[in-house]
């Protein structure tokens, strides 16, 4: 089958996101795509996680890092300047098997004739030495399937483990929650320097010299078609965080002078739908009271205190202060 390959050179996620899209969706499937693409400090979920359940939300908003929802499911990956992504989209006729190991084998060979020996292990990972470096994930429909893979070359791998942070303990959920495992950069094990831009040249040609192909032109309707899509879904924080299934949150803390507070959140859509506030505090006021205030907003910083107000929570939780509140209600 021909191959046209798409060289991505923005770094905004909900615009690379877009693109997969349009192409699985709008282009011509006589042929099959290949695209290289990289995300800047930006984390992507699953299409079927809770995002609030994979993310630590204050990192995240400190670090300004973006959050964005793709198509297909697998678990968060984050992505840095040091992370090369790469897409395969074709017909898979009457076949819906997720045959991940296909299209995993072009970036084994690719690090072979760079002295690296990597291979395909368990469901979607590619590793070296036992270590992953690479997850892959596939979005199968009407005969076509997307497969998608992180190649971590030079990531901040310290990020990446503090922007996913979440205690399992703390949080049950219908969704389907990341794996965590040991990962590496495949910097690390290349016997002689290869800068990321190198590499990314090396594989495309590879990939090309396995299946000739040439450049996809895009047409100016075509790339405003993009960013529409982009505008209208990957920007958005209704497909982002909205789209979550509900899962339920516990946070709890014992505070000198309050006792212990307990508070279990119930997410729906990315907002509260419920709250319930348990523990050996005293109150003057019934904490049910406190809690309805909480229900629509969303569950970080900025929607608690824009749901507390100018509420005096010590008549509610003798001895606790509004931040304080707030900060065991953003805990984990």
């Amino acid at each position: 089958m021909k191959l046209s390959y798409l060289d991505l050179m923005t770094t905004d996620p909900s615009y690379n996101l877009a693109m997969e899209q349009y192409v699985f969706d709008c282009l011509p499937r006589d042929r099959m795509y290949f695209m290289l693409w990289q995300n800047d400090n930006a984390i992507i979920v699953g299409k079927y996680q809770n995002t609030i359940a994979e993310i630590n939300e204050e990192a995240v908003r400190e670090r300004g890092i973006r959050v964005v929802r793709r198509l297909s499911g697998g678990g968060a990956v984050y992505h840095d300047m040091g992370n090369l992504n790469f897409t395969f989209i074709t017909d898979v006729g009457e076949s819906n098997a997720l045959d991940l190991k296909l299209f995993c084998e072009p970036v084994v060979r690719t690090l072979a004739t760079l002295g690296v020996k990597a291979e395909v292990n368990g469901r979607n990972d590619i590793t070296i030495d036992g270590k992953k470096f690479s997850g892959n994930s596939q979005y199968i429909r009407q005969g076509r399937v997307m497969h998608h893979g992180t190649i971590m070359f030079d990531s901040d791998l310290s990020v990446a483990s503090e922007a996913l942070r979440v205690d399992p303990t703390k949080i049950q959920t219908k969704g389907i929650r990341s794996v965590r495992s040991r990962v590496t950069n495949v910097a690390e094990h290349l016997p002689e320097k290869v800068t990321l831009p190198e590499f990314r040249r090396i594989l495309l040609e590879n990939i090309l010299k396995e299946n000739p192909g040439e450049a996809y032109p895009l047409t100016q309707d075509d790339l405003a078609a993009v960013e529409k899509l982009r505008a209208e879904r990957y920007a958005t924080w209704d497909w982002n965080y909205g789209f979550s299934p509900a899962c339920t949150m516990l946070r709890r803390r014992r505070v000198d002078g309050c006792g212990l507070t307990e508070a279990y959140i119930t997410v729906e859509h990315g907002k509260i739908a419920a709250l319930t506030f348990k523990g050996d505090f005293f109150s003057a006021s019934e904490p049910d009271e406190l809690a309805a205030h909480f229900v629509g907003c969303t569950p970080y910083r900025a929607g608690y205190e824009k749901a507390l107000g100018d509420v005096d929570v010590s008549r509610y939780f003798a001895g606790l202060q509004k931040d304080e509140l707030i900060d065991i209600l953003c805990e984990g």
